[in-house]
Parts: structure tokens; C-alpha cells; sequence
């Protein structure tokens, strides 16, 4: 597919990622708008504490090293070109499941 592929790729993962972080009431985002990235998508939750319950919900859904830099705090979650969007999708679902049980 080339580089126009990757980028659309790219693009459809990054979009699906901060769409979810957009709407869903648990969470909100690092970066403005205009500065995300589509490699590291930065966010938070809006209730600091439930941070561990929700790095256990990903890690119980194969959703690894998505806890932030331990100066920064927040989440990270990588998404470069060899991560596919089921990937990505994955996520997506625990942050739906996490915001229908504690939101």
C-alpha cells in the first residue's frame, strides 16, 4: 500500500483513539487538538484514582504498557505503524467497558 496507505492507516487509528477519549466521560486528553499526535496518543482520567483499576482492565484485555511516564502520569498508548487497528480498537472497548462501570 505505500506511504499514502500507512498515513491513512495511521490516521484511522489515531482517530478512533481520540474520538473515544473526546466522548467518553472518564477521560480526557493531554495535547490540544491541533498538537496530537497519531504515533502517542497522551491522556488522563478525570479521577486520578482509578488509574490502577484501569491499567488492570487493559492488561486483562492484552492492552500492555499503556500507564504514562512515571514523572507525568496519565497513559500512553504507542500506536506506530506496526500496530494494527484491532489494536487500537481494543483499547477503545476497555475504555467503553471502564466508563459503563465506573462512570
Amino acid at each position: 500500500g505505500g506511504l499514502t496507505a500507512a498515513a491513512q492507516r495511521n490516521k484511522a487509528k489515531a482517530d478512533a483513539l481520540y474520538s473515544e477519549i473526546d466522548r467518553n466521560s472518564m477521560f480526557k486528553g493531554v495535547v490540544q487538538t491541533e498538537d496530537r499526535s497519531q504515533m502517542n496518543v497522551t491522556f488522563t482520567l478525570k479521577d486520578d484514582s482509578l488509574e490502577s483499576t484501569f491499567i488492570a482492565m487493559c492488561n486483562e484485555a492484552g492492552c500492555v504498557s499503556v500507564k504514562g511516564h512515571r514523572s507525568v502520569g496519565g497513559f500512553r498508548a504507542s500506536i506506530y505503524n506496526a500496530m494494527e487497528l484491532e489494536g487500537v480498537l481494543a483499547l477503545v472497548d476497555v475504555m467503553k467497558a471502564f466508563e459503563a462501570k465506573f462512570g
